[in-house]
């Protein structure tokens, strides 16, 4: 995936992206004394970032913490981020979480001790305390809706949008997909033959809630109408209508 320019804007620190993808994934794996497992549905987050897996009472994982010498084995926690939208290369990023399980009220709980969070750009180490202080992006867990919507229900919007991308980063383009939105801005994607890249629209100020959001939107597109389309763009139309 390529690395334009407008990709390098104002977003989530590393310790809050790992916080956002956790609380918004649906599913991961978990490797633990040998034994992988992967769950769907089955993990809750306590307020300091400590993973809660339910898992049933025969689940191999339990029987290993429960019967580990020490009391409590080590474990791997893989998490990945799927943009809700259909793209090529839908994976955002990756968590991969490294601590102890202990058994709580009949379940396992694990704690950090090692984050990792790969994205495209390569791979940063968090630190767990920033981890855990970390507060989670408040339009993380409404994310995939909020997307969805817009691809679904708006591609004029999403094309208007382009209005504000950098003439040569849309050179090539056959496509342009919302891939990400958080309260700092959208991420589009910018699907070409043979490569993608994404840019990110800054919003004016973070949005804190979904109201919030629609606001920033509605700044940026409004931005959008008064800017001139893009010649990539204009092509397109034109061989499309054509």
């Amino acid at each position: 995936m390529g690395d334009d320019r407008q990709s390098r804007t104002t977003a989530p620190a590393a310790a809050e992206r790992a916080r956002s993808v956790l609380i918004a994934a649906w599913s991961c794996a978990v490797t633990a004394d040998g034994i992988r497992e992967e769950l769907v549905g089955a993990h809750t987050v306590t307020d300091d970032g400590r993973v809660l897996l339910h898992v049933p009472e025969d689940s191999a994982l339990l029987a290993a913490a429960l019967c580990a010498p020490r009391g409590e084995p080590s474990a791997v926690l893989e998490f990945a981020d799927v943009a809700p939208v259909p793209v090529r290369n839908r994976i955002r990023a990756r968590l991969r979480l490294a601590g102890w399980f202990s058994v709580q009220d009949g379940h396992l709980l694990l704690r950090p001790t090692r984050v990792v969070l790969r994205r495209p750009s390569g791979a940063v180490t968090v630190d767990p305390g920033e981890f855990a202080a970390a507060v989670p992006d408040p339009l993380a867990a409404a994310e995939a809706r909020l997307l969805t919507h817009l691809a679904d229900c708006h591609a004029d919007a999403v094309e208007r949008l382009t209005r504000l991308v950098d003439p040569g980063s849309l050179h090539g383009a056959v496509r342009v997909r919302p891939l990400a939105v958080d309260r700092h801005g959208l991420t589009l994607r910018i699907e070409r033959v043979r490569a993608d890249g994404d840019v990110r629209l800054p919003f004016h100020a973070p949005a804190d809630d979904v109201a919030e959001l629609t606001e920033r939107m509605h700044v940026l597109l409004s931005r959008a109408s008064a800017a001139s389309c893009p010649r990539p763009l204009q092509r397109q139309r034109a061989d499309r209508d054509g």
